[in-house]
């Protein structure tokens, strides 16, 4: 766990305005940049491009046990269709809802350190809850479009570009006759 938030950093929020007074609210809106690729947000084969805009419209609240942060994040996406590998890109928006727990709170002293993540410095730091939202959030096997078919597994070319007559007369006549053995 960090023991030091950079207040400059821009996915640092601060409480201090908050105070530990239950029920106290502050409302943000920022864009901030995503990552970059040592950080990716996402997976292989669909992320948020480093660099871009990451909207934040996020509502902080103190509570007994911490701040309790809320709102949505969105993002643009990037990535390949596993069918047939073209590029793809898409917007996600997701939820966000997580407690930052106050340092010596009940809370603090009855989780372990990776379960949720705390209030530093007077800081929040939402970086890693908006990565996992959105990691979340995003398909393991992404499509271009929902009846992909992907490509020819014998000359490789995407099926959706081939006309529906797509013969392979010029296959090694090994596999042509292994072929017709197994129709029958």
């Amino acid at each position: 766990m960090s023991t030091h938030l950079d207040p400059a950093g821009p996915w640092v929020f601060s409480t201090r305005e908050l105070g530990r007074q239950a029920g106290q609210m502050r409302a943000f809106h920022r864009d901030v940049p995503a990552p970059g690729a040592d950080r990716l947000m996402g997976i292989a084969v669909l992320a948020v491009p480093p660099g871009a805009t990451i909207v934040l419209d996020v509502r902080l609240e103190a509570v007994s046990e911490g701040v309790y942060v809320s709102g949505t994040a969105s993002a643009p996406l990037a990535g390949e269709c596993v069918r047939c590998l073209d590029d793809l890109t898409d917007q996600v928006t997701v939820e966000i809802g997580e407690l930052f727990a106050y340092p010596d709170s009940l809370t603090d002293e009855t989780t372990d350190d990776d379960e949720l993540p705390r209030v530093v410095d007077e800081r929040v730091d939402l970086e890693q809850t908006v990565r996992d939202a959105i990691v979340l959030d995003l398909p393991l096997a992404p499509l271009c479009t929902d009846g992909c078919p992907g490509l020819c597994p014998e000359c490789g070319e995407r099926r959706a570009d081939l006309g529906p007559d797509h013969r392979h007369e010029t296959l090694d006549p090994r596999w042509a006759a292994l072929r017709e053995r197994t129709s029958n």
